[in-house]
């Protein structure tokens, strides 16, 4: 099977915690959590071009490039480039697989049938430098 590779410009976003009114005790997901997902969603929709989402097992990987904070030193950002020091700011591994969930019923029928291991080779966190004329976190 070909590889579909969905690609998203800016800065990953992991899952945001669920929200909850007081008074009434509701549950709500937080409105960047909502906006980064309909992202997700509209880029995989462009990929998949009309195809029907995939029934069955798949492997899942991804990469997550992280800005480099540019308060960091020349030495610590040029060791960051390398691949040397890995990002360890969030979002968390777990929050970023949790945003696959973006591509249910349009990539695949459910997530269930991915194999993506947190933190394992499925996963990468790299550092990236930031563009010219854009600020890193």
């Amino acid at each position: 099977m070909t590889p579909i590779v969905i690609e998203l410009a800016g800065e990953p976003q992991g899952k945001g915690r669920p929200r909850f009114v007081r008074s009434t005790g509701h549950a709500y997901t937080p409105a960047a959590t909502r906006s980064y997902e309909t992202t997700l969603r509209l880029a995989a929709q462009e990929v998949m071009a009309g195809r029907i989402p995939i029934d069955g097992p798949i492997d899942v990987e991804v990469l997550a490039c992280m800005p480099i904070p540019a308060s960091w030193s020349m030495i610590k950002r040029s060791g960051a480039i390398q691949g040397k020091i890995k990002p360890t700011s969030r979002p968390d591994v777990d929050n970023l697989v949790k945003m696959l969930d973006a591509f249910n019923e349009i990539v695949w029928r459910d997530d269930k049938a991915g194999s993506v291991v947190p933190g394992g080779e499925n996963l990468q966190r790299e550092a990236m430098p930031a563009r010219r004329g854009e600020a890193a976190a």
